[in-house]
């Protein structure tokens, strides 16, 4: 018999799908139904460090502030003590870049995941929440505004917050995407230039040679199968 460390029928119904019904914006992580795409890096991480506070910033459908709180319940369910674990999710659901589907109470995400929300901008979060209480993060997903500028604010900001050998990672940094990737005239919502752009800075500024920095791109590699709009980890040497 064959088997596999996956339940594809878990991934499926509750992950990467609505109960098996549509989940917009799976494609930038390179998911399907069975497929975790990206969303596996940040499990594997998760299973790994075990934060006590994750935050995801922006999210169009919960895709990653889903796994964030799955890994938490299968820590729990191992043994771990993840009792004064969190999510957080912060997303000022303004419309840039889509509407996310969950912000209704009864929607699919909202009545089978416990994160917590911030309905409200990434800066005022920073300011009004996260520095107000003196909340260190462990691990952060930066996904919000996909501007050169809002990603740079985005970590600048976040990143005087992470905890000692915490994780930064931040979505949709592969340009090889980027120069590919196909819009029709009149669907052109989804910015995906910002992110590159800014690891292209980065990369050639003094704050780089602060960080460990991983590039995981695979646009390309199985033609037949959607790859990831790409992911950069980053950690304070």
């Amino acid at each position: 018999m064959k088997t596999t460390i996956l339940n594809h029928k878990y991934i499926e119904q509750e992950i990467t799908t609505n109960a098996g019904k549509e989940f917009r914006y799976r494609w930038s992580h390179g998911a399907t139904d069975k497929h975790l795409g990206d969303g596996m890096i940040l499990y594997s991480m998760m299973y790994f460090f075990k934060p006590k506070l994750s935050v995801c910033l922006g999210s169009g459908n919960g895709f990653i502030p889903r796994i964030m709180w799955t890994c938490l319940k299968d820590l729990k369910y191992e043994g771990f003590d993840t009792k004064d674990s969190r999510v957080i999710l912060v997303d000022a659901v303004n419309g840039v870049n889509g509407h996310p589907d969950w912000t209704d109470e009864d929607s699919f995400y909202r009545t089978n995941f416990n994160s917590e929300w911030l309905h409200t901008t990434t800066e005022k979060a920073y300011y009004e929440y996260f520095i107000k209480r003196d909340i260190k993060i462990d691990m952060l997903w930066i996904d919000a505004d996909h501007s050169y500028e809002g990603i740079k604010k985005d970590f600048d900001l976040y990143s005087q917050i992470i905890s000692e050998n915490g994780i930064i990672m931040v979505h949709d940094t592969d340009k090889n995407y980027v120069d590919n990737f196909v819009e029709t005239e009149e669907h052109e919502d989804y910015d995906l230039s910002g992110p590159s752009e800014w690891l292209r800075r980065f990369t050639i500024g003094h704050k780089y040679d602060d960080y460990e920095v991983l590039n995981l791109f695979n646009y390309g590699i199985e033609k037949d199968f959607p790859s990831s709009t790409g992911l950069t980890i980053l950690r304070k040497k």
